[in-house]
């Protein structure tokens, strides 16, 4: 239930902060510079300084030109609520990781109907090779859907379970921050960045599968978004030293978590702290260079294989 404007909700959680006055079970340090109620990353929407919260936003709406039927001259596009990275704030902010969750659970219901006989078909494996079910062809032999299509697979139920567990942890406050089109090219983005790394330097016959990439490229932009907020960075700091020890202790492709962390870091930067003038052209730019990155890694190693 939301609070009618008026003062500020200043009920601190345990950890000291405020909590947010549309989410009263999220602490947050940042507050509405119009009327300082404190609001979380699912709530603020960015404005010429600092960040408002919806109702502000709304108010200031109307009341500005063009409200009412008038002929002010500016668009009514320019008054629409925005996220922290400029994209349209959705009547459900978690829609996305609803469908990804969704799309992971399904394809593993698949695979289990199956006895994961299809998996050969769309895991990440780099090179052609004979397996139990048949002869196997590769990304080098042009089957690059593979680099796609293992986002999605999973090889047991801890495995699916963890890594949906943690995108549904990580991924909705992130897609509430970004907005869709920027949460999504960071997924795709993120995942595609952990295939290619995987691909270029682990072996060619050793077949790997998972959400885990994609869901580190989620883990670092996290990383950058609390850094831009100025929240406290030691309970991401814990959540990532726990993944690296499980990562390299656990029999995991950690070539995948490296990529899709290190992609999601560098997109994360480009979405957050581009100028509010050119924040599309850089945003989308950024994309653009990772994507380029990844074909190269791809390319590459393909012309060492064949």
């Amino acid at each position: 239930m939301e609070e009618l404007p008026g003062g500020p909700e200043r009920q601190s959680g345990a950890g000291g902060l405020p909590h947010c006055y549309r989410h009263p079970g999220v602490e947050t340090g940042i507050s509405c510079v119009r009327c300082e109620r404190p609001i979380c990353p699912q709530c603020m929407i960015s404005a010429s300084v600092g960040f408002q919260c919806p109702e502000c936003v709304r108010g200031g709406a109307a009341s500005g030109p063009g409200a009412g039927g008038g002929t002010g001259s500016t668009p009514a596009a320019a008054s629409r609520p925005r996220t922290v990275a400029g994209g349209a704030v959705t009547a459900d902010p978690r829609l996305l990781t609803k469908i990804l969750i969704g799309i992971n659970v399904l394809v593993f219901i698949m695979q289990v109907a199956n006895n994961n006989s299809f998996d050969s078909s769309y895991e990440l494996v780099g090179q052609a090779q004979t397996t139990p079910f048949g002869p196997l062809v590769g990304v080098a032999q042009g089957q690059w859907y593979r680099l796609f299509t293992a986002m999605f697979m999973h090889a047991n139920y801890p495995h699916i379970g963890f890594n949906m567990l943690s995108l549904w942890w990580i991924g909705g406050p992130l897609e509430a921050a970004l907005g869709r089109a920027r949460y999504i090219a960071l997924y795709v983005l993120s995942g595609l960045a952990g295939s290619a790394l995987t691909y270029l330097i682990a072996s060619p016959t050793e077949a790997s599968l998972g959400a885990s990439g994609a869901i580190f490229g989620l883990l670092g932009a996290t990383g950058v978004l609390m850094k831009r907020m100025n929240y406290d960075m030691r309970p991401l700091l814990g959540l990532l030293v726990v993944n690296v020890i499980f990562t390299f202790t656990g029999g995991i492709a950690w070539q995948a978590h490296l990529g899709g962390f290190v992609a999601g870091i560098v997109i994360a930067i480009g979405m957050v702290h581009a100028p509010r003038e050119r924040r599309t052209l850089l945003q989308f730019g950024t994309c653009a260079l990772v994507l380029v990155a990844i074909v190269g890694m791809v390319l590459a190693r393909t012309a060492m294989l064949t």
